[in-house]
């Protein structure tokens, strides 16, 4: 009895003791990065010097900062167009590869090929496309189209809209492996039924394969919607350090690194934003999952 007692008191830490060292390192590079971030955003600290404490004046600051809310405009924007792109034209995209025909394998690597493309690759390439000597105002020219270049990357709503073409581009292959694991779910017997009763391709896609794959499109809406506000890598290479011409075209991500770097950069201020980031990320995380759970109810 003692010893099964011995037992039972010996292994109660068991699986904390096998959890402890992933606890550890979300600890050290998640929660210590975050928790620190909150504490420089109360204080007036910059790359070379510690700061004091000086309450929620970054965040007063923030609030009446006119490059703030242009940025939090872009990033807003940027969401807005881009989440609906990438819920619907993944899931059409999987609709069309998803049949097995010979070849369509092809088809499938084609369209994944820009997710393992590196996101500066990609840039430097849109850059080429785009640029005012680049294949699309070349083309454009050539066929009289335009009668001067395009201006994709020298004007700030063009350079934002550009951005969101590469960020569409390429997340279409890595939202359309999701939408086609939720196809491969749905009963063929519900298709064959429907098919019996005269319903055509059409009718079948929005009575049967919306209905089966909604809870994928909201997962796609959220982690899509995270990825916009986080966007920094095209803006950064197709419009520069600036941001495009005056700084137009710059997101939140984009905000945050130009405040709070070189030897003069003001960490606590960038960190209050990175917080103000963090909040709006949160809440549009926090409207996902209450429609998934809308939804499941």
């Amino acid at each position: 009895m003692e010893a099964e007692t011995g037992l039972v008191h010996r292994t109660w830490w068991t699986p904390y003791l096998f959890l402890a060292p992933g606890l550890v390192m979300v600890a050290l590079f998640s929660l210590w990065p975050f928790v620190n971030t909150v504490i420089l955003s109360l204080t007036d600290a910059q790359i070379l010097r510690g700061g004091t404490f000086v309450g929620f004046d970054n965040y007063t600051r923030a609030f009446a900062d006119p490059d703030f809310w242009v940025a939090t405009g872009n990033s807003v924007l940027y969401l807005v167009v881009v989440v609906p792109c990438l819920v619907f034209l993944p899931l059409a995209l999987a609709v069309l590869v998803q049949a097995k025909i010979p070849g369509i394998g092809f088809f499938r690597s084609a369209f994944y090929t820009p997710v393992i493309a590196s996101a500066v690759v990609v840039g430097l390439m849109w850059q080429w496309v785009l640029r005012s000597d680049g294949l699309v105002n070349t083309v454009f020219l050539k066929l009289s189209i335009v009668s001067e270049p395009v201006p994709f990357l020298t004007d700030s709503t063009m350079l934002l809209v550009s951005a969101m073409i590469v960020t569409v581009w390429k997340g279409l292959g890595y939202y359309m492996v999701f939408y086609l694991a939720a196809l491969g779910n749905v009963p063929a017997s519900l298709h064959e039924a429907a098919a019996l009763d005269g319903a055509g391709p059409v009718r079948r896609f929005l009575s049967i394969t919306v209905p089966q794959v909604k809870p994928m499109m909201l997962l796609v809406g959220t982690l899509s919607a995270i990825s916009a506000l986080r966007v920094f890598t095209e803006i950064y290479i197709l419009g520069g350090e600036s941001g495009g011409p005056g700084g137009g075209a710059r997101t939140l991500p984009f905000l945050i690194r130009q405040v709070g770097l070189g030897f003069s950069g003001e960490t606590g201020y960038a960190s209050a934003i990175s917080i103000l980031l963090f909040l709006l990320t949160l809440a549009f995380s926090l409207l996902g999952r209450r429609l998934s759970r809308g939804d499941e109810g």
